[in-house]
């Protein structure tokens, strides 16, 4: 593996990857196509990267698996995103602009200041 961190439409692949493991157990980057509705051509080209930058990998039927670090970081931005998402709505926001916000959010904030924020949340009783 040569990095231990991706860029932000990294992560939103190896997010994808995961909500679509879940939703249909096996994926191909004909599923990420058509979830975040991007071009195969574009889904090719992030699957190779992240599968050289070791987050995922491909057997011989197409389908793609996450390694260990890539379902770390997945699962780390589906947490985010889920929360920010979550906070919007008892905002009062609506639910589809809760979404696309949260999609920004979950990239612009580190670790620990995410972790801070909802531990402080979660303490006062908030989800």
């Amino acid at each position: 593996m040569k990095k231990q961190h991706t860029t932000a439409s990294g992560e939103d692949y190896l997010e994808t990857i995961l909500i679509l493991q879940k939703k249909l157990g096996m994926v191909r980057s004909v599923d990420i196509a058509r979830h975040m509705d991007v071009s195969k051509p574009s889904v090719c080209h992030a699957v190779a990267i992240l599968r050289d930058d070791g987050f995922l990998t491909m057997d011989a039927d197409n389908f793609l698996h996450l390694t260990e670090t890539g379902l770390e970081i997945a699962r780390s931005i589906y947490e985010r995103h889920c929360f920010f998402k979550e906070q919007l709505i008892a905002a009062g926001v609506d639910p589809r602009t809760a979404e696309n916000e949260a999609c920004m959010m979950e990239h612009g904030i580190s670790t620990k200041f995410f972790t801070l924020l909802r531990d402080n949340l979660k303490s006062k009783g908030h989800q």
